[in-house]
């Protein structure tokens, strides 16, 4: 029926801080920008054939579909339904505060004032839906971790703890295809 493709942003220097980004506009480090060109090379020999990228509009994903786009000529927007989660007050708090790991597993809760996971999911789902009626069409979504747990959340079944829990790299590559 088709597949999406997914690719977290490169590192933030409060990605190294173990700070909570969000909403945040936290621009990429010199490793993060090396993480994207190296993604760029990766998707450049695999043999994909993407029709175009989709990025959340904060600088961290944006720069990285930049890089992305400019080496390998697919081209790229900006879609404002994959900015990551608003986290309110918890933004730029360490991610290990024992408040903010245990507000985030309330989803229905606006976390630190901020939005829900369900919120966040509803976006996202939305999103995705959009892109199943074009099955002949192939994206690239690049957005942040939050984001990726819900695009994985569409696609697999995840217990509440594994979709809390659940991290992936900096700009990995990842594959899921429409039942």
């Amino acid at each position: 029926m088709g597949s999406v493709y997914f690719i977290r942003h490169g590192q933030t220097v409060w990605n190294v801080q173990h700070r909570i980004a969000g909403v945040t506009d936290v621009e990429l480090t010199e490793e993060g920008y090396r993480q994207a060109r190296a993604a760029a090379e990766e998707l450049r020999n695999s043999g994909i054939r993407i029709d175009e990228i989709w990025s959340s509009p904060l600088r961290r994903a944006s720069e990285t579909a930049r890089i992305l786009s400019e080496a390998t000529g697919i081209p790229w927007r900006s879609e404002l339904r994959l900015k990551e989660q608003n986290f309110g007050r918890w933004e730029g708090k360490a991610t290990v505060d024992e408040g903010f790991i245990l507000e985030k597993q309330q989803f229905t809760r606006r976390c630190g004032g901020g939005e829900s996971m369900l919120q966040v999911a509803q976006r996202v789902y939305d999103v995705l839906d959009e892109l199943k009626q074009v099955p002949d069409r192939t994206r690239i979504l690049v957005a942040h971790n939050g984001i990726a747990r819900v695009v994985r959340s569409y696609f697999e079944e995840m217990t509440n703890e594994e979709f809390a829990r659940w991290t992936v790299p900096n700009c990995r590559l990842m594959r899921f295809d429409y039942p």
